[in-house]
């Protein structure tokens, strides 16, 4: 059993880390840009929400640490595919097309990061249709962006006090050694890539979820913050409930990137059904915390708890949200 301070030296360990500290830059581009959550597209979002005449344009742009698309380039362009088409269905959308843009030496050096995003296009069914290419640069680097529309958005914004914290990852992988990237989409059928595209806009359009993130760069816990923050919420992260492959330590699982991987809020009548429609589809999902009105994202054992961060008194991306927002 851990004892108190091992799962302090968790949370510390977990604040200190550069894949947490790393999502603080956002505060500093969105400050120079004069944007706040209340701005055009709704900043803090895991997409820009357009509002449109049939719902929601959905638009995201992710861009690449270099020494990760230089040490792994082909799976860095599979990436720049995989990890937009999360943003869209992260927010109950379907994902309609990616550009992307690339800095290369070479040709040659190029090759397999497109090679890469080809073959992530041509698996999830999601078309290439442009972007920008300069092969005269000294270093390989990647940008990619995605168009897609919701009929209804799952926001960061509209977490409750008083629901329940809900963690879907699928498990059925392993990790992309050296980094913290847990990677179930390569040895997963294009056909079972696709129908897991389908989960989160039926459950948009059922209205069971009240909010939610995509699991991303800072894994479990900064993303747990990031919705936290934008809710202007505390959340209890219970650490047994996380789904978890066995043969992982809790302190790397809680900052893992997965290819397939969501926390989302609900009302506890509603979490049966949501944890069932990941479960049927082969995704892991489970209860796994609360959401209170305090201001603190916290880890809780079964005779410990630890504060990870409390947005309330250092801020992470800070995006004050002052007006409404969807539902």
């Amino acid at each position: 059993m851990r004892t108190q301070q091992s799962l302090r030296q968790i949370a510390r360990t977990l604040r200190d880390h550069p894949s947490i500290r790393s999502k603080l830059d956002i505060a500093q581009s969105t400050a120079t840009l004069g944007l706040t959550s209340d701005s055009a597209g709704q900043p803090g979002d895991d997409c820009a929400v357009l509002p449109t005449q049939d719902g929601y344009d959905l638009f995201a742009c992710e861009g690449f640490i270099n020494a990760f698309v230089q040490a792994d380039p082909w799976f860095a362009g599979w990436c720049g595919v995989m990890v937009n088409i999360s943003d869209i269905l992260s927010m109950g959308g379907h994902p309609k097309a990616v550009t992307n843009a690339i800095w290369a030496p070479s040709a040659d050096k190029a090759q397999p990061v497109l090679a890469g995003m080809k073959a992530a296009s041509l698996a999830y069914g999601v078309p290439i249709v442009g972007g920008h290419t300069n092969l005269h640069t000294d270093e390989l680097q990647l940008s990619v962006s995605i168009l897609g529309h919701a009929t209804n958005v799952i926001s960061s914004f509209t977490a409750q006090p008083g629901d329940v914290l809900i963690c879907a990852v699928d498990l059925r992988g392993s990790y992309r050694e050296p980094f913290d990237n847990w990677n179930a989409a390569l040895t997963a059928a294009p056909q079972t890539l696709r129908t897991t595209m389908d989960i989160l806009p039926k459950l948009a359009n059922s209205n069971l979820v009240h909010s939610g993130k995509d699991i991303s760069q800072g894994g479990i816990v900064g993303t747990a913050l990031m919705l936290a923050e934008a809710s202007g919420v505390g959340i209890d992260i219970q650490v047994d409930a996380v789904p978890r492959p066995a043969e992982v330590a809790l302190d790397r699982w809680l900052r893992s990137f997965p290819s397939f991987g969501f926390l989302l809020s609900a009302r506890p009548e509603n979490v049966e059904a949501i944890c069932q429609a990941f479960v049927a589809r082969g995704v892991s999902a489970a209860a796994c915390g609360d959401i209170n009105d305090g201001s603190a994202v916290q880890l809780s054992g079964r005779e410990e708890t630890a504060v990870f961060w409390d947005h309330e008194r250092t801020p992470y991306l800070n995006l004050t949200a002052r007006g409404p927002h969807h539902a």
